[in-house]
């Protein structure tokens, strides 16, 4: 029986996220002081009291989901003993500090740099994301190939389980590839309220960028192999994890593909550490008799 944890991504924050484990915790309280002097704002105000509109300023939208998922588990003690973790997107950096590769401020500054080297992309090159639901995967890969080749980009970004999903890329593109993806049969194809076109090559300037940040970054031996985005697969060098944190803003979120191998090496338990259930849902289309609860 292996336990394994799991972080999610952005789109998982609410209005109050965090309150109450700063109100219960002095270990959590600390923790979002530390946070605030890092990031040099008071981003408790805004999770704590904010509205939905100001929660979902990438600046604050991607470390506030962070600190929910890292401070959460700073707080379970005894009890957050991970035999694997993996993270959808965002995630990855709430389980690499999880896993001890990364310190929670070294973690925090990426996180933070990563929000505004993805809105400064999304400003140089307008785009998109769209969810095809029920439409085979080889399908959707070739529709957005042949979309691709004919001048627009769109590349599949979010396997997120059997069923779901999401493309990626310029809004001509995308609105393209939705009308051929009904047309080929999916049940919808929809167009979601994102800022811009996440794990697509449009996120190149924000690879870039991120990648100076990661290079300058210690890593540490994991106490626990982390199942990167990138390769779906166990990681614990760190050198190795380090190369797939760079690819991961570029390349697409194997989430059906990491779980599945997640449970094919032994994991019988899947705990959510953050805000939402959206993970313990898509593990459960992955494969349904496997236990998720949250944290």
């Amino acid at each position: 029986m292996k336990k394994a944890f799991v972080f999610p991504g952005q789109g998982s924050q609410f209005s109050g996220m965090g309150k109450e484990l700063y109100d219960n915790s002095d270990l959590a309280k600390n923790m979002f002081h530390q946070a605030n002097d890092i990031l040099g704002f008071n981003i408790t105000d805004t999770m704590f009291s904010g509205s939905d509109e100001e929660l979902k300023q990438t600046k604050v939208t991607q470390p506030a989901i962070f600190l929910h998922s890292v401070i959460l588990a700073a707080t379970m003690g005894e009890s957050f003993i991970p035999d694997m973790v993996a993270g959808h997107s965002l995630g990855e950096f709430s389980a690499l500090v999880a896993n001890k590769t990364l310190s929670f401020e070294s973690a925090l500054t990426l996180v933070s740099k990563r929000a505004l080297a993805m809105q400064k992309a999304c400003e140089l090159n307008p785009s998109t994301m769209a969810a095809v639901l029920n439409l085979a995967e080889d399908v959707i890969e070739t529709i957005c190939k042949e979309i691709t080749e004919s001048g627009h980009i769109v590349v599949a970004a979010n396997y997120n389980c059997p069923g779901q999903l999401v493309i990626s890329g310029s809004i001509e593109g995308i609105n393209i590839a939705c009308e051929k993806m009904k047309a080929a049969g999916a049940k919808r194809a929809l167009v979601l309220p994102v800022g811009g076109a996440f794990h697509s090559p449009l996120m190149e300037p924000a690879r870039v960028e991120l990648e100076t940040a990661i290079n300058a970054t210690i890593f540490n031996v994991p106490i626990c192999p982390v199942y990167q985005n990138v390769t779906a697969t166990a990681i614990s060098n760190p050198d190795e994890i380090k190369k797939n944190l760079i690819l991961q803003l570029t390349a697409p979120v194997r989430w059906t593909q990491t779980v599945t191998q997640m449970i094919a090496d032994g994991a019988t338990h899947f705990t959510e550490v953050g805000p939402g259930k959206v993970l313990q849902g898509l593990v459960k289309k992955v494969n349904s008799t496997i236990e998720t609860i949250s944290a």
